[in-house]
């Protein structure tokens, strides 16, 4: 939605899609690495341009060094239940699909489930993050 004020285009109105296709448009392609700070209402852009067929997830209250959530097109076609590793190199989570989950997302439905609960590297602060796909 567009201010009247200013005609640009409010932040808290801009979908993921929105946004990642028009990240995309200006670095033209370029690596998109934007970390949140870790605050739980703010969700990620993906960290990584995705490949031919793959779905990257956006993880919410990600990090300033961010977890990435990548499904394979591999993954995708085969429709079978799959553990993801969204280790950041300093802590990790693993996000758990269903079969059936994998075959929605494939379908382009927007599935999101939560990560695993672990703690920061200093053992600190259990968490977890929700990670939404399409």
């Amino acid at each position: 939605m567009r201010t009247w004020q200013t005609r640009q285009m409010r932040p808290e109105h801009i979908g993921r899609r929105q946004f990642s296709l028009t990240a995309l448009a200006l670095l033209g392609g370029a690596t998109i690495a934007i970390g949140c700070g870790g605050g739980s209402n703010h969700p990620t852009s993906p960290t990584a341009t995705p490949s031919e067929g793959q779905n990257v997830g956006v993880v919410t209250g990600n990090h300033p060094l961010p977890h990435s959530a990548i499904i394979s097109a591999a993954q995708l076609s085969a429709g079978n239940g799959i553990t993801l590793d969204i280790s950041n190199g300093s802590h990790s989570h693993t996000v758990v699909l269903t079969g059936a989950q994998v075959m929605q997302i494939a379908a382009k439905a927007r599935v999101s489930v939560d990560s695993s609960t672990n703690p920061h590297s200093n053992g600190a602060d259990p968490h977890a993050h929700t990670v939404t796909f399409n």
